[in-house]
């Protein structure tokens, strides 16, 4: 078999997909994955997971208008019908992309093999094929974790990549881990129907996040479903019916045994260079497995890069969100068609969500973060119920918050972090002060704010910071 030269060739179908532009028209692209086209995104990631969270939050909609006189009903939850209406229409939505990149486009070939690196411009895949180019984009994802331990094969154990195409929805689920990989499933299971037990081995949920968001998610978390905290995983075995036997080691030597029918593994996420044979290439590799970029996206070899070879996405980025890929993804597409003007990935901050129940939202740095490196003297720190405003008040909101973090120096904005309803929608405006450098005061004031929606949360909280005042009434 000859080598196949190419002048582009992508590794990784989400969002490297979005690279073939017109640009490349008249030249020979290759689109190398082994997986679902499409990437982790649209199958088995944010978009899937998102639409099974909006009608989980619904289930929660009777016990929040009991509480405002109103009766409603929940009769439970059509999982199969659920599940199939969301992947009847992902599912086409890939077999769609495949069908263009590699039928309707002539000058894209999309290979659904493994791909290693066998030199710095050159791959070899899984089948044989030796694959050339000049150019070579590594968006090749990350997958997720599986510890080590005995019976984590066993077909009633899942990770995010298959829990949602289960035939039927589990009676009981164990969700093992504490982020945001576990909080969303744990919401969606549990409010679709499912007993949840989540063990997690710290004793917060979400404890990348702001202290004081932490510290209520799994306050709230625990009122939903049964949370057990100080545990780690040692051993699933075979159980009575079907199900399996989830042993828990604990403090002191302490164990415990959990019997369900599914367990959902949400270690976190782990990138996929170490099916690429970086060394093959002579690529830099990070400790925690990501490929070294520099500010341009460029691969580096010895600290320095390497010409032709890109990455973009889980693979390099430490933050593991679709948005970031997709901006990577443009600066690679500016940076592969104009070789002369290159564009640096400076964009910053980089917003998050959590879609559980509360949803959270965060950008910029937690209190911490911003004591450590400002000072704990120059930062000021608000925290507004959401119950505080007029729209929360007639919501009879008890449990949502917005805290926001500023340079009391400049009233620029150092961190924004929300916990409750629309909090992803409700911190763009956030996100855009501080991307564009507006201070706290001038926003407050700038503009004006709707009364009573539920945008005053973050009115009031900017206006409770102790920054300079910009001169705005």
């Amino acid at each position: 078999m000859g080598t196949e030269t190419f002048d582009l060739i992508i590794l990784g179908s989400g969002s490297g997909n979005s690279l073939v532009t017109p640009y490349w028209d008249d030249r020979r692209v290759a689109i190398v994955d082994s997986g679902l086209f499409g990437g982790t995104c649209l199958n088995r990631g944010c978009i899937p997971t998102k639409m099974f969270a909006y009608p989980a939050a619904l289930s929660a909609v009777p016990a929040e208008a009991a509480r405002l006189g109103v009766d409603l009903g929940f009769g439970g939850a059509d999982w199969p019908e659920i599940r199939d209406r969301i992947f009847y229409r992902i599912d086409a939505i890939s077999a769609g992309g495949l069908h263009y990149r590699d039928v309707e486009l002539e000058h894209t070939t999309v290979i659904p093999e493994e791909a290693r690196f066998t030199g710095a411009h050159q791959l070899t895949t899984s089948g044989g094929r030796v694959l050339e180019a000049e150019e070579i984009v590594v968006a090749a994802g990350s997958r997720p974790v599986l510890p080590e331990v005995p019976g984590i094969h066993r077909p009633q154990v899942h990770t995010s990549d298959t829990i949602m195409r289960v035939p039927r929805l589990p009676e009981k689920l164990v969700v093992l881990g504490g982020g945001f990989i576990a909080a969303e499933f744990a919401s969606i299971f549990s409010g679709l129907g499912s007993s949840v037990v989540q063990v997690n081995r710290s004793p917060k949920l979400l404890r990348h996040h702001d202290e004081t968001i932490s510290a209520r998610f799994t306050e709230l978390a625990a009122q939903q479903w049964d949370l057990r905290t100080g545990w780690t995983l040692s051993r699933i075995e075979d159980g009575r019916g079907g199900w399996v036997s989830v042993h828990l080691d604990g403090p002191a030597g302490a164990t415990q045994q959990i019997d369900a029918d599914a367990v959902l593994i949400a270690h976190g996420r782990v990138p996929n260079t170490d099916r690429l044979d970086a060394s093959a290439a002579g690529l830099d590799v990070q400790d925690d497995g990501r490929l070294s970029v520099d500010e341009y996206q460029r691969l580096l070899s010895g600290g320095q890069p390497v010409a032709g070879l890109w990455a973009l996405g889980d693979i390099s980025s430490p933050h593991q969100l679709k948005h970031v890929a997709n901006h990577d993804q443009r600066i690679v597409a500016h940076n592969l068609e104009h070789p002369n003007d290159l564009r640096a990935n400076t964009l910053g901050p980089v917003p998050a969500a959590v879609f559980s129940r509360p949803q959270i939202a965060a950008a910029g740095l937690t209190e911490e973060q911003a004591a450590a490196e400002y000072g704990r003297d120059r930062i000021s720190v608000k925290v507004q119920d959401y119950g505080d405003v007029a729209y929360g008040w007639a919501m009879e909101d008890t449990t949502g918050i917005c805290k926001l973090i500023a340079d009391r120096q400049t009233g620029q904005l150092l961190g924004a972090h929300l916990m409750g309803h629309e909090a992803p929608n409700l911190i763009q405006s956030l996100v855009q002060a501080m991307s564009f450098g507006v201070d706290a005061h001038s926003m407050a004031r700038g503009q004006y704010w709707i009364h009573p929606a539920l945008s005053e949360v973050v009115e009031n909280a900017l206006l409770g910071l102790d920054v300079p005042d910009s001169g705005w009434l």
